[in-house]
């Protein structure tokens, strides 16, 4: 039960083929009559005179040929064209042959042999029609001199045939041109209509939203690809009920209460949440449209919305941190002048200088993510870079108990921004300590660099943890913006992780640890230091 096209145009030799079996059968019922005729005794008055044997005869031989030429024109290899021809002619014949033996219907068989000849130059071309319509002429007019001689009075009857011959076979051409003209222009319309029923058809399979089309008793016509995918639907499911009892209810719901709001519901206990829609149509049937919305394309264009605003607003936000941040670093340099500044004091100084160094560089990150701006790659030497990275980090962030250690690796260089890179390694250090820990045990972190399996075109960072690993659930949502698993989280910190990466021609990605706990692996383009 697909979308598929309800009719065809019916093609012009089927047409002919019709047409040609309605003339054959009206030659048959002209060769009754005539039959008919011949049986008739002359005594009752029905024919002045009759050679009554060649009458008989010729009745005979027209009802024998008439019925082989009826029989031969439903064969599918037929010239149709050359039957109906042959057909003609020998109407003509039977006519001629008819008027000679008989005396007293000449006009009624020379009006039957008007009606074959009109009709069939609509089958025939022109040459064909007109030179039978000649040739009925002459033997109507062959029939009037060898019957009454020369007498005008006796020639005005055959002239008038003649014309009428002549005047049913030029018009019978026009019918048959115009005929033709339409024929063509219904196959083109008919042919654009299937191209557009195609088109149709094509769009509706490919169309994200299910659609169904039931009728008045709920048994399904069609559905397209996307609701066999959403509903799993069966080519053995007759009817609604069948198919999803739920969405039958609520069908049935919404056409007693057409205000009635559909509700959303699941197709499967894992599968997607559906937002239903009907709709009425049908002008003949009663026919019923639902459409079915995945609810994620509604919840990613929505994201897709708050990221954007997000993004201008934090762009905003950090354009005006970046002030009273100027105004920090200068009252701290000036402090930094100062001879009678203790060690300790000076200490700090250092340490907020250096704070409000990654501030900016931060800002300078979320602006560049914002703007979409290209990041300022340059190489990066590991491990010494991993080695300064905690220093600065155990600096800012008092670890306590908490240890990070960076493992021993060969000489190797990534390619990236230095300041995207801290940042990302900030971000997933950060959730080690607060996610990669056992409970009432201190955190322990190890930094490792590896060439990537295609040599050092690639470098691998990554950043493992022992703690109690991450549930497949959270797995396969943890790149998802405001996605958190802890009360005072904001979901955006993984998120942007990997936009810096992507905007440093890198990936990350997650994988679990064998012997319990996380990696979150960064790869970058590397280079030979």
């Amino acid at each position: 039960m697909r979308f598929v096209r309800s009719s065809r145009q019916l093609p012009p030799a089927s047409i002919q083929r019709r047409e040609l079996y309605g003339v054959n059968l009206y030659r048959v019922l002209e060769a009754v009559l005539l039959g008919t005729v011949a049986l008739v005794p002359a005594s009752i008055g029905m024919v002045e005179a009759a050679d009554e044997p060649v009458l008989r005869a010729t009745a005979a031989a027209y009802l024998g040929l008439s019925l082989a030429l009826l029989a031969w024109g439903r064969r599918a290899e037929v010239d149709l064209v050359a039957t109906a021809g042959w057909g003609m002619a020998l109407d003509v014949v039977a006519a001629a042959m008819a008027m000679a033996a008989q005396q007293g219907l000449d006009a009624a068989i020379g009006l039957m042999l008007l009606f074959n000849i009109t009709i069939g130059s609509l089958i025939v071309g022109p040459r064909l029609a007109f030179s039978l319509a000649v040739l009925a002429a002459l033997a109507v007019f062959a029939e009037a001199m060898l019957a009454h001689g020369g007498d005008a009075k006796t020639l005005f009857q055959p002239t008038m045939f003649t014309a009428c011959y002549l005047a049913g076979a030029g018009l019978a051409q026009f019918l048959r041109r115009e005929l033709q003209r339409t024929q063509a222009l219904a196959e083109e319309r008919g042919s654009q209509l299937l191209d557009l029923t195609d088109l149709n058809e094509l769009v509706i399979r490919r169309m994200r939203t299910g659609v169904l089309v039931v009728d008045g008793q709920h048994r399904i016509r069609r559905f397209n690809e996307a609701a066999w995918a959403l509903l799993g639907a069966r080519e053995d499911a007759p009817r609604l009920e069948d198919l999803h009892p739920d969405l039958d209810r609520q069908l049935r719901l919404w056409r007693t209460e057409p205000a009635r709001s559909p509700q959303p519901f699941r197709a499967e206990e894992d599968g997607p949440e559906l937002l239903p829609r009907f709709a009425a149509t049908g002008r003949t049937d009663e026919l019923y449209l639902v459409f079915l919305d995945d609810s994620r394309v509604y919840s990613a264009r929505a994201e897709a919305l708050t990221l954007a605003t997000l993004g201008r607003l934090g762009a905003g936000i950090a354009h005006e941190i970046r002030n009273p941040l100027g105004a920090i670093v200068h009252a701290s340099q000036l402090l930094e002048e100062s001879p009678v500044l203790p060690p300790a004091d000076r200490r700090l100084l250092e340490i907020i200088l250096g704070q409000c160094r990654r501030m900016d560089g931060i800002i300078d990150s979320v602006l560049g993510l914002a703007r979409r701006e290209p990041a300022q790659a340059e190489p990066i030497p590991l491990p010494a870079a991993l080695h300064r990275f905690t220093d600065d980090y155990a600096t800012a962030h008092p670890l306590g108990a908490d240890r990070i250690e960076v493992l021993e690796a060969p000489p190797l260089a990534v390619v990236a921004d230095p300041r995207h890179l801290e940042q990302v390694l900030t971000v997933l250090v950060d959730n080690a300590r607060d996610h990669g820990r056992q409970p009432g045990q201190p955190a322990r972190i190890q930094l490792r660099a590896s060439a990537g399996d295609g040599g050092t075109d690639r470098v691998d960072i990554e950043v493992i943890d022992h703690g109690p690993g991450i549930p497949p659930a959270v797995v396969a949502r943890l790149f998802e913006p405001f996605f958190t698993t802890s009360e005072h989280g904001t979901g955006l910190g993984l998120y942007i992780a990997r936009q810096l990466c992507e905007a440093n021609q890198g990936q990350l990605r997650f994988q679990p640890v064998l012997e319990g706990g996380a990696s979150f692996r960064i790869r970058l383009p590397g280079r030979t230091p």
